[in-house]
This record gives structure tokens, sequence and C-alpha cells, in this order.
């Protein structure tokens, strides 16, 4: 009895301790120590381990563990020791029951996450010294050590690089300190400067003035606990306001909520950081809790404001922490938000959870939970915008206050606001009165006491302009043969353009077409105006990038969609039709011949890439330290100039090192780029390993991009924000800001558009800011009650529209290709809100499943890396996604025509679709599964 007891404690302990010996825990060394387990289960794991990952294979080991019955004598002891032995020494203390103590805990979580976000650097070290470095000290076992040599040997320096990060941080708290001890001695200054800080010289190793847990002498036989710190508190980063920061925060310091209106690379985020701290410093002295959230708009930046500001300068006083709707966190975000004082985080997470505490679950958060809320990039704050949704709950709370207090009743606590942005814009306003409205309606949705702008003075610095304007191609003959083979299309599904092919309108011509041909069933329309589409891209990439970009474009292009037409082993062929014969053919044959051919041509390079070439060429050559933006329209186009510069031996010469940044959603054909990507490529900026980022509107706003000395918008012109944000992207000394256009293309034109504009939002805050404080507040509660009764309006409609929703029996769908009928909105089912599956065994038998190379994607409990299509004419319909072990077909909707009460529509989002559909039942069809392996086993 008295061992079961034991053992039931034990269990339990490794199940408490189950989230930190996933990370600590190295399966293949501790496996050899353990013989309480059979072959068969260590054989188990060790495919886990190999075939998925070491985070799964100790998930089968702590879960073998708790399944084995009865357990032999000795079993815990022998695992405490075979951690040990194995190199994981730190999980061996959780095992015990002698964690360390809470605060050496953070102060070790800490240094994982600082070497996690500053891996990127520190894979440049030189990695056989510092290993060696490391097993002296004892932070890396013998087989640690080999293992990270014969890493180096198989896979280069940064794969042994990347395998000695990941042993390190699984020693006892103290390895911090040894390692860079061992970056010191090993003659990595810069690294050991970027971890610290601080250069080896400033402060000794061993004299306890690190910032990290070396500040604390380790005693492995004192339970975990830690002993003070033998010097001094770790310094602290301090905040130095320049006169022009101090003057717009200082009404944020009374606590009244502002908009901080400055330019691009001015420090407005520091602002907000002294604001912050300035906040929680003074709610503490009076006792009273203290809650800071701040919100921006894309994912790459949480982690930018954590890193660069709010950790930086507020971790020694402040618990700070960021999360993301990428982010993988086990623990909920109303937890993160309770037990931080700053969480940094994207908007719509917020709203999420705001929206649950409305709904009546416990698991959400309230406004007044939250003492400040910071909104980057303020000037989003708009109808249908997120950061809307948000203030329009806390307008509706003010209003409510207010008649609270004049019935005496106790109000109910709102946060304070403080909106950043570069430029709030005109609100396509083409007067000055519009574009002060425009202001005004900023400043209530963010219930501004005031918009406040700066004078920079001495500190301003603004680019030189001007505008290449490249001469219009007198041959082209590249692009007359592509209009050759659009007019044949034309002639052959009986088509009459009505604007100018290769252009914007174009484009939504043919798109109208193809929608009306699918609602139609006329797949001969319908199947010609997708290649059109095709063919009108390359004749806009021809224009703008080179032609051997437009034509591997569309040569990808038809290998894709003949690739569609050939069946995978053991099904049968998949039919052509006349139509997709003739384009197939069309261009196949001669055209693709000629395109190749004229493509190698020179001679025929639009007049807009030498204007770029030479003004790289010239920014390079006439500057000592050159680093600059491009900003180009497309994702395509961004990758396509890299490659161009990249390629040239010219811009080698001078010295020109390029890559692109693209965005990260997923709405582009073109693959996106991780929130890591980006963060990679941006730090190779910063260190100068790149010093020519050719990127998509993705770097325009938000994103800290080191001080460029030259900014190239490529043939790209879209609003006056935009134009205002690229152009702060040159902060350096006697930078200069280059428009390359081509003759006739407009481009130049809708420049002056946005510099007249400028120049009319400076009037207008001016106007605003002129505008007596009583007018002021008047015109802002007015727009204030307006908002709030449109939200009032639109609540109802949303209501009055769920109430309607259909049944899903009312729901057909067929492929968009071929027309053949799919299935019934009863069939579909949704998981967790988001993706719509039919698991039905009569689906099974309509598609084909196809491997797509280009995407993979891991997420928490499901994975997709294939797409289904259709079986009869190769129509994508989706991907097939594997969902806690179930296959799961996932239908996108876009590529189905819905057929809704007789009536046939486009449908691009499943938003649009006015029906109901079912949760998936997991348990039902875990079951199913189950019954129908047992069956096929038996068979």
């Amino acid at each position: 009895m008295a061992a079961d007891k034991d053992n039931t404690a034990n269990i339990s302990l490794i199940v408490d301790f189950r989230p930190r010996l996933r990370k600590l825990i190295e399966i293949e060394f501790v496996l050899d120590h353990l013989n309480f387990l059979d072959n068969d289960n260590k054989d188990l794991i060790r495919t886990k381990a190999r075939k998925e990952s070491n985070l799964k294979a100790v998930d089968l080991l702590i879960d073998t563990i708790i399944r084995i019955r009865p357990l032999p004598k000795g079993w815990f002891r022998e695992f405490v020791d075979a951690l040990s032995a194995g190199g994981c020494k730190h999980a061996a203390t959780y095992v015990e029951d002698s964690p360390p103590c809470p605060a050496l805990e953070a102060e070790n979580d800490n240094c994982v996450r600082l070497i996690e976000l500053l891996s990127p650097s520190l894979l440049g070290m030189k990695t056989t010294d510092v290993c060696w470095d490391c097993f002296s000290k004892g932070i890396l076992t013998m087989e640690d050590r080999e293992i990270i040599l014969a890493e180096c040997q198989n896979r280069g320096n940064m794969g042994g690089a990347r395998e000695l990060l990941r042993r390190i941080v699984r020693f006892p708290p103290g390895w911090f300190s040894t390692f860079l001890k061992a970056l010191q001695v090993t003659e990595h200054k810069d690294l050991y400067k970027e971890l610290t800080g601080e250069s080896p010289g400033d402060n000794l190793i061993g004299k306890n003035s690190y910032p990290f847990t070396d500040l604390y002498s380790i005693d492995h036989e004192s339970q975990g606990c830690c002993i003070a710190p033998a010097a001094e508190s770790p310094p602290k980063a301090v905040i130095v306001l320049r006169d022009y920061q101090m003057d717009v925060a200082r009404p944020a310091l009374e606590g009244k909520n502002i908009i901080i209106c400055l330019p691009t690379g001015s420090g407005k985020t520091r602002v907000a950081v002294y604001i912050t701290k300035e906040h929680l410093d003074s709610r503490r002295k009076e006792g009273r809790p203290g809650k800071v959230v701040v919100l921006v708009n894309k994912v790459p930046l949480v982690e930018q404001h954590y890193s660069t500001e709010f950790w930086k300068f507020l971790k020694n006083k402040y618990k700070v922490e960021r999360v993301s709707g990428d982010s993988q966190l086990k623990i909920s975000f109303t937890d993160i938000v309770q037990k931080n004082d700053i969480v940094i985080c994207t908007a719509q997470l917020l709203e999420n959870y705001l929206e649950r505490a409305h709904s009546g679950d416990d698991d959400g958060i309230k406004l007044s939970d939250l003492s400040l809320i910071v909104i980057d990039e303020c000037h989003h704050t708009q109808k249908g915008g997120v950061y809307n949704h948000i203030m329009i709950r806390y307008l509706k709370q003010k209003h409510k206050n207010a008649k609270l207090k004049k019935e005496q009743k106790d109000t109910v606590a709102i946060p304070q606001i403080l909106g950043l942005t570069a430029s709030p814009g005109v609100g396509g306003a083409k007067k000055i009165d519009k574009a002060e409205e425009h202001i005004l309606r900023i400043c209530a949705n963010l219930d501004a006491y005031k918009i406040m702008t700066g004078n920079l003075g001495e500190n301003k610095k603004e680019p030189h302009k001007r505008i290449a304007t490249a001469e219009e191609r007198k041959e082209d003959p590249f692009g007359d043969v592509l209009k050759g083979v659009m007019n044949a299309i034309h002639i052959h599904a009986e088509l009459n353009p009505t604007c100018d092919l290769g252009t914007q309108n174009y484009e939504q011509w043919v798109v109208q077409k193809e929608q009306n041909a699918a609602k139609e069933e006329n797949q001969k329309v319908r199947v010609c105006a997708e290649h059109l589409r095709q063919y009108n891209e390359a004749l806009y990439l021809g224009k703008t990038i080179r032609m051997w970009d437009a034509f591997s474009f569309l040569d990808k292009y038809f290998d894709e969609e003949l690739k569609k037409k050939v069946a995978p082993e053991d099904e049968e062929a998949i039919i052509k039709t006349d139509t997709e014969r003739f384009l197939f053919t069309l261009f196949k044959g001669n055209s693709k011949v000629k395109l190749q051919e004229l493509a190698k041509l020179p001679q025929y390079e639009n007049n807009s890439l030498a204007k770029l070439r030479t003004k790289i060429l010239h920014e390079f050559t006439s500057r000592e330290k050159a680093r600059g933006i491009i900003f180009t329209k497309t994702r395509r186009s961004a990758i396509a100039l890299a490659q161009w510069v990249q390629e040239n031996s010219k811009f080698e010469e001078v010295g020109v090192k390029a890559c692109h940044v693209i965005g990260g959603g997923g709405q582009s054909v073109v693959k996106p780029m991780t929130a890591a990507e980006q963060r990679d490529v941006l730090n190779k900026f910063q260190n100068a390993e790149i010093n020519l980022l050719i990127a998509t509107t993705v770097a325009e706003e938000g994103l800290d991009i080191a001080a460029c000395n030259f900014v190239i918008r490529y043939e790209l012109v879209t609003n006056e924000i935009a134009m205002i944000q690229a152009r702060g992207r040159g902060r350096a000394e006697d930078s200069s800001y280059t428009l390359v256009a081509g003759e006739g293309s407009g481009v130049a034109e809708r420049e002056s558009v946005n510099e007249y504009r400028e120049k009319m939002m400076s009037k207008a805050i001016d106007k605003v800011k002129k505008l007596d404080q009583e007018e002021y507040e008047k015109r802002i509660k007015e727009f204030q009650i307006q908002a709030i009764m449109e939200e009032r309006v639109r609540t109802t409609k949303k209501k009055q529209k769920g109430m309607k929703k259909e049944s899903p029996s009312k729901v057909k769908f067929s492929c968009r290709s071929c027309n053949k009928p799919v299935c019934s909105g009863e069939d579909v089912e949704i998981i967790e809100n988001m993706h719509r599956v039919n698991v039905t065994p009569q689906f099974k038998e309509l598609f084909i499943q196809r491997e797509n190379t280009s995407l993979v994607k891991r997420l928490l409990d499901y994975e997709t890396n294939g797409f289904i299509a259709c079986k009869d004419c190769g129509q994508r319909w989706g991907s097939m996604m594997l969902y806690r072990g179930i296959e799961c077909p996932c239908l996108h909707v876009k590529n189905f025509l819905v057929t809704y009460d007789e009536k046939r529509k486009n449908v691009n989002k499943w938003s649009e679709l006015g029906i109901q559909l079912p949760a998936f039942d997991y348990a039902e069809h875990a079951r199913s599964v189950a019954e129908s392996s047992e069956d096929e086993e038996s068979m």
C-alpha cells in the first residue's frame, strides 16, 4: 500500500511538471538508461522522436510510464538517475520535486527566451571553439559534444550552432553566465555585447554584474532556493526623451487620452514605453493595480515591440509578455493578461477575448481589467477595422458611465488610451474641410483629448526627393505576341473586351466574365477567362520587370495546369475539354518558342528597369555605405527584382547584396513569408549582411527597419499615408527618395496628388489643434454618438441576419470547373469555428489527393501538406488536414459553384453564406475511423 502511495505521488509529480519536462528531456540519451521499460516501448518512443519530434517522444514516454501497471520496484529512482546520466539534470531536479525558486525559474526562462530571440545572430559563432569550451565548463555532456561536432561536419557551422543552442538551455540555472564566459574566451565580443548590452571589458566575468542568472550563486544542494545576489541589482536601461518627445507625451503623463503624430523614425514607440512606465509607476505609488496592453495590427510587430522596446526597457521592473494569433501558447490569453503588467498583442486577439467576456464567458477580458491601451498605427481606427471594434466598446461604456454618474451610481473603470501614428491621412478628401472632418473622426474614435504633433527642429530628417521618368518602349514584340494570343482566345470564346489589354480595368472585366460564366455553367468562357487573367498578369510583369520573368510565370502556370490533368497512379485519366486542348496548344506550340526567344533579347527590355538599374548603381557608387529599400507592388515583382539584382554582375561589383521581404498573409498565390523569415531578413539588413531590401508594402508601415540612405518606389503609388511611411524609411543623413515611373503610366501624377493630400493633412491637423477645446469636444462627442448609433444599427442587422440563417440542406456545392455535383451543406462540418470539412464516405470517392510541396503548415492540433482536387477535371477543391489523427478534407468555398435556393452564386468566403454549419464531432468520427480500421484488420 505504501509503495502504491509513493508511485501515485511520484507519477503526480511527473504529470504536474510535464510542460517543463517536455522542453528539458532529450529522449535519445535518457532511454539508454531506462531498464524498467521493455524494448518494444523504447522502440516506439525512438520512432516517435525520429519521425515526429523530441517533444512528441517525451509525451509518449510520460504516457507510457503513467500506463504501466504494476510499476517495478525502484522505477522512480531509476528514472531520476537516467535523467541525470542522460545530461538532463535540470529535468531531474523537477522530478525530484526540487525545482528552482520562482524568481530563479523566471530568470532562467528569460535567458532561454533571449537565446531564442537572438538565435539568428548566434548561429554565426565559431561553433567548434564554443562547443569545446562549453564542454570543458560542464554545460555540455560528452554525448552533446560529439553530436554538435558531427552536426558541424555534416551540416556546416550553422547546423552545429543550432544543436549547441538547443542543448545548453536544458542545463540547470547558471548555464547562461557559463555560456557568456565561453563566448568571451572564444573571442565573440559582438555576440557577448548583443546578449548583455555591454562589451566584455565593461564588467569582468565572475563579479556578479550580469543582468541574468549569473547574478545568483547556484547551490544545487539547496533544494532549488536561490541565494541573494552578491552585488548590486542589475543595471536598468534608462529612457531618455528628446524635448519634442517629452512635449507630445505631457498630456498622457497627466492621464489624458491623446494621439501622438510623429514622423516614421522619430521615436513614437519610445515615447509610448516612457508613458507606460510612468503610468505603472504612478499607479503603484497610489496602491492601484496597473495593466497595460499594447495593440499592433501585424504579427511581426508583436515581437519587434517586445524585444526592442518594452521588454528591453521595462523588464527589470515589470513583467512584460507578448502574444499573437500565431503564438502556440497552451496558457489562455486571459491568464497571460492577469499574470503580467504589460502585454503586447495583435488587436484581433484582444477583441476576441473582449467578445468572450461580453458573451458571458469566464475566460474573457473586460476593458475594466486594463488601465492603459496603446494603439500602434492608430490611423486604422476607422469603420470596419478591429481597432474601431475595440474603441466602440470603450465609447459605449464611457457614455454609459456619464449616465450612471448623473444617476449617482457607481461607474465602470475604463482604460486610458494612447494612439500612435506617423500619418492619419485625409480619408480620400479633396477639400480641407473634409480632411479636417476625417482627422476629427479619428480623434473621436480614439476619444482623444488632443492630437499631439512635435517640432523636431534639427532632429527632422527629410530625404531629397526626385521622380525618374522612363520613356515608353518604342517596340514591344514580347507584349505583341501576348496580345496576339489573348485576341485568339477572345475569338474562340466570342469575347469582346471593352478596355486595353494589360491594364487593371481589363483584369476587372475578365474576372467578371469568369464569375458570370461559372454561374451560367459556360465552361468554354470560364476556362478562357482564367487563362486571359494569366496572360494579362504576364503583360503587366513584362512592363515592370524582365520579359524572362513574365515568360517563366506563364510557363510555370501551364506546367501546373497540365499536372492537374495527370491523374495519380491507379486513378482514372482526367478528361481534357476541347477548349482546354485549344488553350494548351496555343501556348505550348509556336507562342512559347517565340516568347522564350524574345525574352532573351535585352534591347526590348522595359526602360523603367533601365532607370532603376542606373539609380541603384548611382547610390552604391556615390555613397561610402549605401543601404536602401525598393518598394514594389506585388510579391511576385519583389521576388523577381531581387533575383534580377542577384544575377547582375554589375551590382555585385559595386557591393550590392539584395534580398526580398514580403507579407505573411496567405491570400496571394505566391508563397508568403513567415514572421521568422521576415525577422531573419531584417536582422541581416540591420547587420549589413544585406544592404538592399526589395519589399512589398509590408515594410512601409510599422516594421523597425535599420536607417536607410535611399528609398525607391518602383512603379508604385498608393495613398498619402503609404507615401509618408515609405519616405520615412530614409532616416539617415543625406538620404534620397526616388519614384521610378514609366511615361504615361499615371504613377507620377498620382504621386503629385499624394503630395497635395499630405500638405492638406498638415493644414487639417493644424486647424484641429487650433480649435477651441469646448468646440473640439462638442464635435468629438457628435461623431462618437454617431459612431455608437451606426454600430447599434449594424448589430441589429447582424442579429436579424443570424436569426434568418437557413438550413444547410438548402445549399448545394458543385465543382467550379466541370459543374459536377459535389455535396450538400448538410455534409459540411466546422472545426474550431474556422475550417469547413467534409468527412463523408461519399465525398471521399469524388476527389484525388496531391502533394503540395510549397505548402507545409504546422499548427496546434492539425497539419496540412497536400490538397484535394476533382477526380474528373483536376480542379483544386481545398486541402487535406490531419486533425488530431483524423484525415479531414478541408473545403475552400471559392473553388466551388454554390447553389442557394435554386440560384447559383460565386462565393469567396464562407462568411458570405447565410447558413449555420454544425460543429465537427471529433469523438463520433474518431470512433468511426477506429471501427473501420478494425474491419480492415479482420479482413
